[in-house]
């Protein structure tokens, strides 16, 4: 059965570059970001690695913990480590998970039933401190990851749990939101007393910076 938004994260116990990982544990009481490469020493996989080091601050800002996975043995992830570090101008500073057996890659279906059953689909699974699955992201094998968006995401997602609010396209930290349908005008007013853009009933924005100027 495929894993749905809402869910719990499915735990699993695996080696990984860091250690054996019992995954619920390591996630502790952060959010997540778990994704998978089709293979070690590719090219595409190879800058995304480089470039989620290089995103450290970002992730630690934002209390998320990203975790890569491939298929392949944990010998591999060791050299690959070297050639990303060369190549890319970084070291790898997080987990990832070798998953030879393709259990953890079965448990979050990433093995796409019409393809290459030694290789994983580009997933990214973004998972919150109770263990729900947030956002579901997949790629094609050919395609890189744009970590720029996996961030906006859960800026919107940190933002709207704390708020009656929702991000509307295109949102960027900063930008006006959207006052919930579910508050009345009245409740809205109390809430955001810098006041709101009334669209349509059911459209109503709402700049939260206005507030703190």
């Amino acid at each position: 059965m495929a894993i749905q938004l809402g869910q719990i994260a499915p735990d699993f116990e695996q080696d990984s570059t860091h250690g054996r990982i019992h995954f619920h544990d390591w996630l502790g009481s952060s959010w997540g970001v778990l994704f998978s490469h089709p293979k070690n020493f590719t090219p595409v996989c190879t800058t995304e690695l480089g470039e989620v080091a290089k995103l450290r601050a970002e992730w630690e800002k934002r209390n998320v913990k990203p975790i890569g996975l491939s298929v392949d043995p944990l010998e591999a992830h060791r050299k690959w480590e070297l050639d990303i570090e060369e190549t890319q101008g970084t070291a790898l500073n997080f987990p990832m998970i070798a998953d030879p057996d393709s259990f953890v890659s079965t448990l979050y279906g990433m093995i796409h039933p019409q393809s290459d059953p030694t290789l994983t689909v580009r997933s990214v699974f973004v998972i919150d401190p109770s263990k729900k699955v947030r956002l579901i992201l997949t790629y094609p094998p050919s395609t890189g990851r744009n970590f720029a968006e996996i961030l906006r995401a859960i800026d919107s997602l940190q933002l709207t749990d704390a708020r009656s609010i929702a991000t509307p396209v295109n949102w960027s930290p900063g930008d006006e939101v959207v006052i919930s349908p579910k508050l009345s005008d009245e409740e809205a007013q109390r809430q955001f007393p810098q006041g709101f853009r009334t669209l349509k009933p059911y459209l109503r924005m709402v700049d939260l910076q206005a507030s703190e100027r």
